[in-house]
């Protein structure tokens, strides 16, 4: 497996692996699946700040893909992401969550980053046990905070420490040089 930043010319390969989340899961609280063209968007935006990472399988097809996020907009959480991961169907629980973490965790805490915290839409064995595999610790949860497929839906919240400085410098944007 090969994980990389991504392009926008991963776009419909990472919306393909999204369209199934959207459609038929409670997974994400998206309620249509974006196209080729909003990812394109996504991933361009993103970018330009923050990490986005693909995973490649052995046949060099993306399998999955983990980005970052700003957490709040206030200046005081400027040193706090969330994270997302999502794995195509046909490679959950063989390691690629893992593996994207494994990657973006430590490039967050580079650019200056302090804290990170994934949202998990419940129930969601496959995805609380990854982010606890990776050190994240639950912290609550927003309960019937969204409504999709017929009934009410809890988040789930967890938290890594990534680094914690007395006096952190402003992270620094992924698009600078490093």
């Amino acid at each position: 497996m090969k994980i990389r930043t991504a392009t926008p010319d991963d776009a419909a390969a990472v919306a393909a692996i999204y369209a199934p989340i959207v459609q038929h899961t409670a997974i994400s609280f998206e309620t249509e699946p974006p196209d080729t063209a909003e990812m394109r968007s996504r991933i361009e935006k993103t970018l330009a700040l923050l990490p986005w990472l693909v995973a490649e399988d052995e046949a060099g097809h993306v399998c999955g893909y983990a980005y970052a996020s700003k957490h709040r907009e206030r200046a005081a959480y400027q040193w706090s992401v969330d994270t997302t991961v999502y794995v195509r169907e046909d490679q959950r629980g063989r390691g690629v969550g893992r593996a994207l973490y494994a990657q973006l965790l430590p490039l967050l805490a580079g650019l200056g980053y302090c804290q990170a915290f994934a949202g998990i839409a419940l129930p969601n064995a496959g995805s609380v046990a990854l982010h606890e595999a990776v050190g994240f610790v639950a912290l609550g949860v927003y309960r019937d905070v969204g409504f999709k497929q017929g009934q009410w839906r809890d988040v789930g919240w967890w938290q890594k420490t990534l680094s914690r400085p007395d006096a952190p410098e402003p992270p620094r944007p992924f698009s600078a040089p490093r």
